[in-house]
Parts: C-alpha cells; sequence; structure tokens
C-alpha cells in the first residue's frame, strides 16, 4: 500500500488573528494536485526531529519527524496556497512543537505536510444543528458553519481561552452562536460541556457535531447518546486532544475509549 503523500510547502504568510490564534498560509508547486473541497479535512504538519531528541543509534522510527494534526482552514487551487489555524499552547519549553513553530516561523520557511484526511460535516438535511468544540477545533466549526444552507437554525456553542480569541464568523442568521470563556484550557473544566447541555433543545432531527479535548468530549457523547437520545448518524464526536498527553498518547487513548464503547 502506498503512503500518504507528503508535499513540501514554504510559509507564505504568517499573522496572529487573535491572542491565542495564529494563522499561517503555506504554498508551492506541490499543491498542484491537491484536492479541492477539503476544508474542515486534515493535515498532518511533519516537524523534523532536533538532534537532541534522537538517540546515538537511532532506529527507523526515532528519525521519524514528529507529526501533529491540524484543520484545513482554506485552501485556494490557483494559489497554490492552504491556511491553516493554529492554537498557541504555552511558550517556550512548555509549547509543543506545532505551536513553538507557529509563534516564530516566517515567510520563506519550509515545512513538510501529508495529507488530506476526510471532511466531517454536519448533515444539511437535518432540521436543526448543534455545532460545539474548544479552540482547537475552530477551524473545523468555521467551515461547518460556512457551508450550511441560508435557511440553518440552531446552536453554536464554542469555548475560546479570552473574549478577545472571539472570531467574525460567515453563519446563517438563524444560528445562535455561543461564546464561553475558559482561561485555563489546560486544567480539567466542564465549561463547554455545561454551555452545551444549557442549550434549549429543538423539535425535529438535530446533526450535531462536536470536537474538543478528550474528558469534554466523553461527557457530551454521554448526553447526546444518552440523554438525548440523539442516533448515530446524526452526529459527529472527536477529541482533538488531552489534558497532559502527547497526541501519540492521545491516539492510544482514542483507540482504548472506542473499543470500550457498545457496537450499534
Amino acid at each position: 500500500m502506498a503512503g500518504p503523500t507528503i508535499r513540501q510547502l514554504t510559509v507564505v504568510k504568517t499573522e496572529r488573528i487573535t491572542p491565542n490564534m495564529q494563522r499561517v498560509t503555506l504554498g508551492g508547486d506541490d499543491l498542484a494536485d491537491f484536492p479541492e473541497g477539503q476544508e474542515s479535512g486534515y493535515i498532518k504538519l511533519l516537524f523534523p526531529r532536533e538532534p537532541a531528541d534522537q538517540p546515538a543509534e537511532p532506529d527507523a522510527k526515532a528519525l521519524r519527524p514528529i507529526m501533529r494534526t491540524y484543520t484545513i482552514r482554506a485552501f485556494n487551487l490557483a494559489a497554490r496556497e492552504l491556511v491553516v489555524d493554529l492554537v498557541l499552547h504555552g511558550e517556550g519549553e512548555d509549547a509543543g512543537p506545532a505551536s513553538g513553530w507557529a509563534r516564530h516561523t516566517q515567510p520563506g520557511d519550509t515545512l513538510s505536510i501529508a495529507g488530506p484526511g476526510p471532511t466531517k460535516l454536519v448533515n444539511n438535511e437535518a432540521d436543526w444543528f448543534l455545532i460545539a468544540g474548544d479552540m482547537t477545533a475552530l477551524p473545523a466549526i468555521s467551515c461547518n458553519l460556512e457551508q450550511l444552507p441560508a435557511t440553518a437554525r440552531g446552536y453554536a456553542v464554542i469555548e475560546i481561552i479570552d473574549e478577545a480569541d472571539k472570531q467574525a464568523l460567515t453563519v446563517p442568521a438563524g444560528i445562535d452562536i455561543r461564546w464561553v470563556i475558559n482561561p485555563h484550557p489546560d486544567q480539567p473544566s466542564t465549561v463547554l460541556a455545561d454551555a452545551v447541555r444549557a442549550v434549549p433543545w429543538q423539535e425535529g432531527r438535530v446533526s450535531a457535531w462536536v470536537a474538543c479535548e478528550f474528558s469534554t468530549m466523553r461527557n457530551l457523547r454521554e448526553y447526546l447518546k444518552r440523554d438525548r437520545e440523539v442516533g448515530r448518524g446524526d452526529f459527529y464526536i472527536s477529541s482533538y486532544w488531552k489534558i497532559g498527553r502527547s497526541e501519540d498518547q492521545h491516539k492510544a487513548d482514542k483507540r482504548e475509549d472506542a473499543d470500550a464503547q457498545p457496537a450499534g
């Protein structure tokens, strides 16, 4: 089986769009065959390992780049440019590889990516919509909101770190945006879950879309499945990260959690 397509890109532009979100535009001829319509899907950002991170006699696995998963916020095939929004977690040694890179990268820097992975969008045939997530999911939430029909109604509940992290979103008039503030996302919290549970439940078929921290995901999965009895085909829910765990550790936790879920 062929491996994922690796593309070598160059930073075209970088800008701080809110205090805790950096937008990086990547470009290059390697995007000439990148598929269109993948907004809300994901790519892998590939960061070379520092020499200090490698053992004296590294094996092939130790030499692999560090991979981090990010949402495709926008793509322009004609310009061969791809936009990624990155949440800024910590500073210095406390920052992860992607966050540290996002803070300091400059136009002309190069970076490899892999992907894209599949898009995950709400079902536009639903009677109403419930979309929720934290700042890591804000790019995908934005993509979902932008493709909703003009007549859509429902709620988008978005957890941000600071009041200044609110973004101007393109959204149908019938969607109520509810911003909630959590200044300490690296600590256990029910801020987002409580806000989602407080949304007035509507009549008709819902299409729910939720992406957030692992513990909050489990909280809201229980709410949607058991309390609201939303059918499996009517909601998408995923954890994008887990407090205190690396991406690889989080992936293992997600697999274990998924395996423990009853079928159906």
